[in-house]
Parts: structure tokens; sequence; C-alpha cells
């Protein structure tokens, strides 16, 4: 779906949206495993700081991306606000996991 249709309503961006939902959970599952859960070791051991920690990271890294052209390549603002995305999600995953002492009832509630 090109984003830059005019075409564009609501209806299409809810379903981009959903796409880009879809993509952020690979990346997730990708890089958890790879990672080998390190988020959720760190926001056990450090708690809600080292959650703000990593997201004002990737916050400046965008801020530093809009103002001029990445060295490393393969670093783009599109990766890096995906990377804020995820880590904003993986926070409210280890904060509810924080809260009940588990994951339970992971379901669409809408």
């Amino acid at each position: 779906m090109n984003v830059r249709d005019e075409g564009m309503n609501l209806a299409n961006k809810v379903e981009y949206h959903s796409n880009i939902c879809n993509e952020l959970n690979n990346i997730y599952a990708a890089k958890n495993a790879d990672y080998n859960d390190s988020f959720g070791k760190s926001f056990k051991e450090y708690g809600m700081i080292m959650a703000a920690i990593r997201l004002e990271d990737k916050l400046n890294r965008f801020k530093a991306l809009i103002k001029q052209e990445a060295q490393v390549r393969d670093e783009s603002i599109e990766d890096t606000l995906k990377d804020l995305a995820n880590y904003a999600i993986m926070t409210l995953i280890e904060l509810t996991i924080s809260k009940t002492g588990a994951m339970h009832n992971v379901q669409n509630k809408e």
C-alpha cells in the first residue's frame, strides 16, 4: 500500500497501522530472541528508570536523525521510530507483569 496515494483515507490508515503493528511484533520477536529478553531482565533489576533511559536514547537518536543524515546507513528514521514504539510496548508489557506478577489474558480488549 502506497501511503502517498491521495486516496489514503481513515480505513486505509487503520489497515496500514495494523501492518506496522504486525511488523513491530515480528521485529520484537526476532530481537527479543537475539537479546535473550534483556529488556525484561533489566526492567526487573532497574525498573522504570531503565525503560525511560532506553526510550530517551531512541528519542535522542530520532532528534539527531531529523537534523542530519545518519552516518550509519542502516539506522533510518523509520527504524528508530519502530524501535521507539517497541520500547514503549515492551515497557507496557513489563509494567503489566510487575503489577500482576504475570501476563494474564493477553487478548484484544476492544
